[in-house]
């Protein structure tokens, strides 16, 4: 092994040693109950609640995925993609935050989000639970392979190791200390993850544009390249057999496509996504008190909007500095480690690719984590086994995290997968499933269970339906989140007005949420 090499190493290996102390450190408090195991006794205060529900919301996508798509076709699929992810953060924060953190505190003391939408509706036959718990095991379980799969990548490239394997080492040490230590644990690294993810897109970014001659160079060297900055175009490069094919080691492209209005809305539809993210939504049920929500909300539309605009730059800087250096889509994924192991002496490259891991484990470990309470906790417990007591819910979730550990790897063995496509449909089955849902229940009195689980279904199996029929083309190229989200929340609608209104007792809790000052 050279010197650089071991450089590089051992930085992250510090990086790791310190997310498995934190583990260990919370390891006796998680232990005493699955209230501090799966929501950290509702402890969390406003700067960690922020930088950990946007380091578990972005994973390995933000600093590989995002980048990889500028690399890949140019400024106009990221940029509205950006844009709306930042639209979509803001008004989460605004409108489900506090609502969320109110409501879930009155309705049961939820510590879920089965557990919430179960408890807003009074249901006695747990069927809002179970559908809601098996749409999480589903979507999370893919959403952990992409974890994996980024993870994988990053150490095959540094370390020159089979990707299978690296992907298995990444694998383990983010189910270990997550096994360990829980949502406690799972937090407090996700606000050094943040910090460290936030670092390495900054001085990544900033060495790329000095490394590229200044930012002017960038723009006009972009601009030869057909629609690459043009934000209503996608770049094409000429594949050939997979390849983006070279003259003279420049690569070609072909005439750029030409976004239209549906593409676009399409595109910033990803926004939508958050209203339904429960790796996030559960963060704004744990922090401590919901007036400090506000200052939570400024912290994390901060980090967002200049994590995502530095991803993008990274993308388009890239493919100025090393036109050439990654040929296929899925190989465009790895300009964030290029970049980095070029600019940096070794021991700063470590602490910069550390990002990737901060960002991959940030969001694998609250994937895993809300997958195993979803049935351990809403499952097991809530319809099997409504005896079961708390150490025996413990061991189930435990337990359930290494089985959706073990399916997630089998998913991210093949190295080829897009994390950026990966992550798509995931976010799309979450943001349609719970979106919609969340949003009605927290301002719509009437809506009814029959309306709450209808609503879900619909949602949940049209983006699958839709992704099934997207090689059809004309309609089915808009992104599935859009017309999934649109459907749930008509089926939500007119499913909740065909059914009896909600009881009293519904109402009444509904009408306190309103005028609850602080919990």
């Amino acid at each position: 092994m050279n010197d650089d090499r071991f450089q590089i190493i051992f930085a992250m290996a510090i990086y790791i040693l310190a997310v498995i102390a934190i583990g260990l450190y919370y390891a006796k408090r998680a232990n005493q109950s699955t209230h501090n195991y799966l929501i950290g006794g509702r402890s969390l205060g406003p700067w960690v609640t922020a930088m950990a529900a946007e380091a578990s919301d972005m994973s390995g996508w933000l600093l590989m995925g995002l980048p990889g798509v500028a690399y890949w076709s140019g400024l106009g699929e990221a940029f509205w993609t950006a844009v709306g992810l930042c639209i979509g953060t803001y008004l989460n924060w605004l409108l489900v935050a506090k609502k969320l953190r109110i409501y879930s505190h009155l309705a049961g003391d939820a510590i879920t989000i089965p557990d919430f939408l179960s408890n807003r509706f009074k249901e006695n036959r747990k069927i809002i639970m179970a559908t809601a718990a098996l749409f999480i095991l589903i979507f999370f379980t893919v959403y952990a392979a992409s974890c994996f799969v980024a993870v994988g990548k990053l150490f095959s490239t540094l370390f020159k190791i089979s990707y299978i394997y690296a992907m298995a080492i990444g694998a383990l040490f983010v189910v270990s200390y997550t096994f360990i230590g829980g949502f406690l644990a799972e937090s407090a690294s996700d606000f050094m993850q943040g910090t460290i993810m936030f670092f390495a897109l900054t001085v990544v970014l900033i060495s790329g544009i000095f490394g590229a001659g200044g930012f002017g160079t960038i723009v006009n060297k972009a601009q030869a390249i057909p629609g690459f900055l043009d934000i209503f175009s996608i770049a094409q490069p000429r594949i050939v057999d997979g390849v983006q094919l070279t003259q003279n080691d420049i690569p070609v492209f072909d005439k750029p496509i030409r976004l239209d209005w549906l593409y676009i809305v399409s595109t910033l539809s990803w926004g939508l996504g958050y209203f339904g993210m429960p790796q996030v939504l559960v963060k704004f049920m744990a922090i401590n008190k919901s007036e400090n929500i506000k200052f939570s909300r400024r912290i994390a539309i901060v980090w967002v909007i200049v994590s995502l605009t530095a991803a993008v730059v990274i993308g388009i800087t890239g493919r100025i500095l090393f036109p050439s250096a990654f040929l296929t889509s899925s190989a465009s994924e790895n300009i964030f480690i290029l970049m980095s192991t070029e600019f940096f002496v070794p021991i700063v490259a470590g602490i910069t690719l550390a990002g990737i891991l901060a960002a991959t484990i940030s969001s694998a470990d609250s994937y895993l984590l809300i997958a195993a309470s979803s049935l351990s906790k809403n499952i097991f417990q809530g319809i099997f086994n409504r005896e079961a007591d708390d150490k025996t819910v413990l061991r189930i979730t435990r337990l359930t995290l290494l089985i959706i550990s073990l399916i997630a790897m089998v998913i991210a063995l093949d190295e080829d997968s897009v994390i950026f496509r990966v992550v798509a449909f995931a976010w799309a089955g979450f943001g349609a499933t719970f979106g919609p849902i969340m949003l009605f229940s927290l301002y719509w009195e009437r809506t009814t269970r029959a309306g709450a689980i209808a609503g879900m279904i619909a949602g949940g199996t049209t983006v699958v339906i839709w992704k099934l029929l997207n090689p059809l083309g004309g309609i089915f190229k808009i992104y599935e989140l859009l017309p999934a989200f649109v459907i749930s929340c008509v089926v939500i609608v007119v499913v909740s007005l065909m059914t009896k209104e909600p009881s009293e007792e519904i109402k009444k809790e509904f009408n306190l949420v309103k005028t609850y000052k602080a919990v």
